[in-house]
């Protein structure tokens, strides 16, 4: 007979050897979380390492029905370690799925995650002060010419079986290669931001940069150029492509979770614009526009004190945003995480490229904080109108409380903590869109011009639903997504940028909208099950207290964590 005991020890066993896979299967994943693990490897992006791959999911999977067999016959699975059996079965279902329609050739054409991006990200996150882990990272420079030619065989593959990127993906990373390449040696974003143990590495860092990075750069962006310049897709969403219906529903299930159609998600983002336009017309009229919002909007951005007067000022009002919702937060959650959060404007090499602002999470051991970038470029258009909202969504409480809090959870297992977030990124995406609607409720906005930032942002996540959906399932040109997302309340520079993300990740912009509404559903019933008892401490506590979940299990499982009786 199993004891439950025996059952959960095999479960996190199970998960141990899973994650301990990922992290050799991508060492540069393993870097940026703070593990020191293949420090001196790049990951395999070649025929090899998608084998060693595949072997990890189906075991995984094997493993799980095996374990869930053995407890059904005896006691069942205690609750974390059933949900663990949920997390590993969508993980690698879906990452099996991707693999068998070789999604990964149109993974490596991004612009701003691509493989271009990557060593810039190790020299800020990667440990190179003392000698050996230096050296780690000199290796790791040696291995590029390697790295970047299984990148540059992906591009052709894509071109020998006709499933090329879209036009302007193709263009963007062409431009982005181009202008690293223009860069001289001694000055590359790797030399700026290594932190080197004696000066004179620098020349060596420099030399090897000339050796092995600038012409494996080099052969990447030529495998760009000619016929796969040609041959990309004019029109930019997945239903351009060959089986593309099939391609972008495997994307909607892999980033939100859910297995829902496009229409439906279309239809929801109409209605929730809607919607957010009836809130936005409230202040209009309150600042004397009656209901033109769009003139609202305007006279809100153009005044001269949301406009950036530097870098510095930007960088330095988000700072303030931070600690304003630090001291408010110990009145909506019962844990606070231990790490910091710090703001960095985004590296200039890839600003023309990024968002308007995002999170990396802090390191395992605690020894580098989270880290929330904001966007500096065209600083004209970086309103403070809605840099607010962005600074609650991204840092506090949004992704930092959310990351922080699983990365320092002390009962959850190492791939609870750290690798939950491969099954679909609703649910922290999710969290941090309704963390804008919470910031509200904590009184974190300090003016209507701030408020009226947050509905644009929240505009912004509904028009998302509209966009991503009319460009991949609906032949959506990029010129009408543009203008959606214009009409929504973006800037010109951002519902450019905004738009050629969309086309580049698709379904990922659907994250946000469906991860907010169902919490936001999932707090108005357990508070009508609870009435007055309800406790939103305890709430948000529930709903961050088991790290990232898929949404279908978030549902299932939070209302008995609360008390809600079925």
């Amino acid at each position: 007979m199993v004891e439950l005991g025996d059952a959960a020890d095999a479960v996190n066993a199970l998960s141990d050897r899973f994650w301990e896979g990922i992290l050799d299967l991508s060492p540069v994943t393993a870097t940026v979380l703070g593990y020191e693990k293949g420090m001196d490897r790049l990951d395999d992006p070649g025929p090899e390492g998608r084998a060693r791959a595949r072997t990890l999911y189906r075991e995984t999977l094997a493993g799980a029905d095996a374990i869930e067999a053995e407890a059904a016959a005896t006691a069942g699975l205690p609750t974390e370690e059933r949900i663990t059996l949920d997390i590993l079965r969508v993980i690698c279902n879906v990452e099996l799925e991707q693999q068998d329609q070789r999604f990964d050739r149109l993974k490596v054409v991004d612009q701003m995650d691509g493989p271009q991006t990557m060593l810039p990200l190790l020299a800020a996150f990667q440990p190179t002060e003392a000698p050996d882990q230096f050296e780690a990272f000199m290796a790791r420079l040696a291995d590029y010419p390697r790295f970047m030619a299984a990148n540059a065989e992906l591009v052709r593959e894509g071109l020998a079986g006709g499933l090329t990127a879209a036009r302007i993906v193709t263009e963007r990373v062409i431009s982005q290669m181009s202008r690293l390449l223009a860069i001289p040696d001694e000055q590359s974003p790797i030399v700026e931001v290594l932190k080197l143990p004696k000066p004179s590495d620098r020349e060596r860092v420099v030399e090897a940069i000339g050796k092995y990075v600038r012409p494996a750069d080099r052969l990447f962006l030529e495998a760009f150029l000619g016929k796969y310049r040609e041959a990309s897709r004019d029109e930019p969403g997945l239903c351009s492509a060959p089986d593309g219906d099939r391609l972008y529903r495997t994307q909607i299930r892999a980033w939100t979770s859910l297995d829902i159609d496009a229409d439906e998600l279309h239809r929801i983002g109409l209605e929730e614009l809607a919607t957010i336009e009836e809130e936005r017309r409230v202040i209009a009229r309150d600042l004397g526009f009656g209901d033109d919002t769009t003139a609202a909007r305007a006279a809100l951005r153009s005044d001269p004190a949301a406009i950036p007067a530097s870098i510095d000022e930007l960088v330095n009002r988000a700072r303030g945003q931070i600690e304003r919702a630090l001291a408010a937060a110990p009145d909506y959650f019962g844990r606070l995480p231990h790490a910091g959060c710090e703001v960095r404007p985004v590296e200039p090499y890839k600003e023309a490229d990024a968002p308007a602002a995002y999170y990396y999470p802090p390191t395992v051991d605690g020894s580098r904080p989270g880290v929330y970038y904001v966007n500096t470029y065209d600083l004209p258009s970086r309103s403070y109108v809605g840099l607010a909202s962005m600074s609650f969504h991204e840092a506090v409480p949004g992704h930092h409380f959310q990351i922080a809090l699983q990365t320092e959870h002390p009962s959850l297992n190492a791939f609870r903590r750290m690798g939950s977030r491969m099954a679909g990124m609703a649910y922290v995406e999710g969290w941090g869109l309704y963390s804008e609607r919470l910031a509200d409720e904590m009184g974190l906005f300090l003016n209507q011009s701030e408020r009226f930032g947050m509905l644009d942002g929240q505009s912004h996540r509904a028009a998302r639903l509209v966009v991503d959906t009319g460009i991949h399932a609906f032949h959506w040109t990029r010129r009408q997504g543009v203008a959606q997302l214009l009409e929504a309340g973006l800037s010109d520079t951002d519902a450019a940028i905004e738009t050629d993300r969309y086309i580049t990740w698709p379904a990922q912009a659907l994250t946000y909208k469906t991860g907010q509404r169902e919490i936001e559903r999932l707090r108005r019933e357990v508070s009508a099950a609870l009435g007055p008892s309800f406790d939103l401490r305890a709430f948000h506590d529930a709903v961050l207290g088991h790290g990232t979940l898929p949404l279908a299990t978030l549902a299932k499982e939070l209302p008995t964590w609360l008390g809600v009786k079925g």
